[in-house]
């Protein structure tokens, strides 16, 4: 059998199992070992040890942990609650306001916690009743709550950029503030959609009455102060670094201290807070080193068995395809697959084979890790089966139907296009900043 045959008999296995719905990392590792086992015999099995001891040396991977840690701190230290109190009185007034405020909280969250569930779950529990009682179109605001959660897994600290470092092998702190523009790119055009369209039809998003807007300006200033204790964390995790004084590392470890001593300063750190914020992230970081590990060993059968070379030269010598139309290509599967893999799953069944092949035709692998995670926020909300679709289905109220959902994202999966064009036509919008900050 030729390595071509074998590796899409791979390929196709896995994908196979996935359908079955086995777990993500034992449908990959399973037939990485099976497959290593056939084809070198017993010596087969020291590429699972192999990609084990790799995955254990690699430092940059404390930084998982921390971060998980760090997001399920905040969400029970009641700082979104406080943010969007904020956003309420500052920005009720003006039409469309308050969804505004609530990508603006989208972004404050994903700049603290890097988990797009937990912005689409803060967005759903907190914002979503809030913006239905007053008025607001249902499908316009279930549209920005799932559009502003997609941005977890852009604006750093991004848990899924660090997946991609791993894999990749590319440096974390790069791929973050190479997702800073882009990240900010789409927020603003989000909300520059929703200016226009509550400007045309102002039904959309009501402004608040006169009486809601009779505030004493000290109050409003005092509200301000809700704002300061996100920015600290921000600022400590996130400044320290780019400013140089701290590593990646010791970043998230000043993240999640941080974030602990936000929930005291709150008086909402209780024994039980900080049990159910340990055993979940216990849970997180093990299914996510089980998925990395299988991807490594994957991968490594992959290179063995020289598969990526002989994809390369069926796109550009058999099928004459230019390196831009096999990036398109890439990105056109990573749609596909969003409709029924997470973010996690679709990295490690392609990253084997897509990122040695980018590497290959000559692209920016960090550029290229700002695409998929791009791509991945698309994918999310593509129907029939975007991961975030159901995600939001299962949070929404009953007056919300499956068809508002669906009609609510067309507008933002279009601007998300745009955003990908974009960067796609001008790299440099996600590599500026990284180039700057490490030419100094």
């Amino acid at each position: 059998m030729s390595y071509e045959m074998i590796a899409l008999l791979m390929f196709s296995s896995m994908m196979i199992m996935l359908l079955t719905g086995q777990r993500v990392f034992a449908a990959i590792g399973a037939v990485a070992v099976i497959a290593s086992l056939l084809l070198w015999g017993d010596g087969g099995s020291e590429i699972a040890f192999g990609a084990a001891m790799k995955l254990m040396k690699w430092y940059p991977l404390l930084t998982l942990p921390l971060f998980i840690f760090m997001g399920y701190m905040l969400s029970e230290s009641g700082i979104a609650d406080d943010l969007y109190k904020m956003f309420h009185v500052w920005m009720g007034p003006i039409h469309g306001g308050l969804a505004i405020g609530t990508i603006l909280l989208m972004v404050a969250i994903s700049a603290m916690n890097g988990l797009s569930v937990a912005g689409m779950a803060i967005g759903a529990s907190i914002a979503l009743p809030e913006l239905l009682r007053r008025g607001y179109d249902k499908i316009m605001v279930t549209g920005v709550i799932q559009a502003g959660s997609s941005l977890g897994i852009l604006v750093p600290p991004s848990v899924v950029l660090v997946l991609y470092g791993m894999i990749a092998r590319q440096p974390v702190g790069q791929l973050w503030l190479a997702g800073v523009f882009p990240g900010l790119l789409m927020a603003t055009m989000f909300i520059i959609y929703i200016v226009v369209r509550c400007k045309m039809q102002p039904h959309l998003g009501p402004a608040l009455s006169k009486e809601e807007r009779n505030v004493p300006f000290a109050e409003k200033l005092k509200l301000l102060q809700a704002g300061i204790l996100p920015l600290g964390i921000f600022f400590s995790m996130t400044g320290l670094f780019l400013m140089g004084i701290t590593s990646l590392v010791e970043s998230s470890a000043v993240g999640a201290t941080a974030a602990t001593l936000a929930a005291i300063i709150k008086r909402r750190l209780t024994k039980e807070v900080m049990e159910n914020t340990l055993r979940k992230t216990l849970a997180v970081s093990c299914m996510f080193m089980w998925i990395i590990l299988a991807a490594l060993c994957f991968g490594a059968v992959f290179d063995g068995l020289g598969a990526v070379k002989a994809i390369e030269a069926f796109f550009v010598d058999r099928l004459g395809l230019t390196p831009w139309e096999i990036l398109i290509l890439m990105q056109l599967s990573y749609l596909i697959m969003g409709t029924f893999l997470d973010d996690t799953a679709m990295l490690v069944i392609v990253a084997p084979l897509y990122v040695p092949l980018v590497k290959m035709l000559g692209f920016d692998l960090i550029w290229y890790g700002v695409l998929y995670t791009i791509t991945c926020q698309i994918a999310y909300m593509t129907p029939p089966f975007g991961y975030n679709l159901f995600l939001m289905r299962a949070m929404a109220p009953p007056e919300v139907s499956l068809s508002d959902i669906y009609r609510s994202i067309v507008p933002f999966v279009l601007i998300m296009i745009c955003a990908l064009a974009i960067v796609m036509a001008f790299p440099q919008v996600a590599l500026w900043l990284p180039d700057w900050h490490y030419s100094r």
